[in-house]
């Protein structure tokens, strides 16, 4: 599947900003299944760009500097990718949560895709006894990978409502695990922290799902929107594989991956410091649009 993705986020600031430093990760990385084919990166009505280096997780960053008064700020990211990814199909042979425990602690991968990154707390995914004595549940040491990942996912979807007034993006996991709501960026932190406690690498996914459902089927949540959803470290044999606690899915054809890190604070789609304003409002317009093949 080729999709055209068209990312724009619209500042109108209180007063004039005199200077602004920003991290821009809105270009889909390089990862298995996917191919970027174009990128475009508009800034109006000024601002100067250049490439930056990844503190820290997998990202495309493009710092932005804002050196003239500015009361209004648009930030355009035009992409067109190629998604190829199978749905992962559980058996009973893969590896077992007790196998990949094993194999993440003899790893030597240094690498920020390396497994042993994403096995400790991060600052917004801390330990939580009771998230991880929930999760537990479903995470078995001798249980198959696949099959256990699908289950807490699709158990985080029944018993979890998608609640957009529930939590904001600073919640804690803990305070949407109590609530029982919120919204993906809940979801996958909440299975996340349940998936570390258990000893198992897990990484937070950001970035798009598609907005135009297949024939017949209900629309996806997450649509128009950025997603997040989780990447579970499946041993050296499977490697990373995705899965959708909001949809209760695999990350397959229908999800272009943005940035990976340990958790949302790593990979924002925009950060930084502004400077001239106490005030702003912020609007964020997502398309996710598959190509024809005819045009293609």
């Amino acid at each position: 599947m080729i999709y055209d993705i068209r990312h724009v986020t619209r500042f109108d600031y209180g007063n004039n900003v005199n200077f602004a430093r920003c991290n821009l990760r809105l270009k889909p990385i390089h990862w298995s299944g996917q191919t970027l084919e174009t990128y475009r990166l508009t800034i109006s009505p000024s601002g100067r760009t250049a490439p930056a280096r990844a503190e820290a997780g997998l990202a495309n960053v493009t710092r932005l500097v804002i050196d003239e008064p500015v009361r209004h700020l648009v930030i355009e990211s035009v992409s067109r990718i190629v998604v190829d990814r199978l749905i992962p199909i559980p058996s009973p042979t893969d590896p077992t949560l007790a196998q990949i425990a094993a194999q993440v602690r003899a790893s030597r991968d240094p690498s920020p895709a390396g497994p042993a990154y994403y096995l400790f707390p991060s600052p917004l995914i801390p330990l939580d006894r009771d998230i991880a004595d929930w999760c537990a549940q479903d995470l078995a040491p001798d249980r198959p990978c696949l099959e256990a990942a699908m289950a807490l996912a699709r158990r985080i979807q029944d018993e979890f409502e998608f609640d957009t007034e529930a939590t904001l993006v600073d919640t804690k996991p803990h305070d949407a695990f109590v609530k029982r709501g919120g919204v993906c960026q809940d979801f996958a932190q909440i299975m996340i922290t349940g998936l570390r406690a258990a000893g198992l690498p897990a990484a937070y996914a950001s970035g798009y799902i598609r907005t135009i459902p297949p024939p017949g089927e209900e629309r996806l949540v997450g649509a128009d929107a950025t997603h997040a959803w989780v990447l579970l470290w499946c041993g050296d044999a499977l490697g990373w594989v995705g899965v959708d606690p909001t949809n209760g899915i695999w990350m397959a054809g229908d999800h272009i991956v943005m940035a990976i890190g340990r958790d949302y604070a790593e990979i924002a789609p925009i950060d930084g410091i502004v400077l001239g304003s106490s005030a702003q409002d912020m609007e964020v317009s997502v398309d996710v649009a598959p190509v024809p093949e005819a045009v293609a």
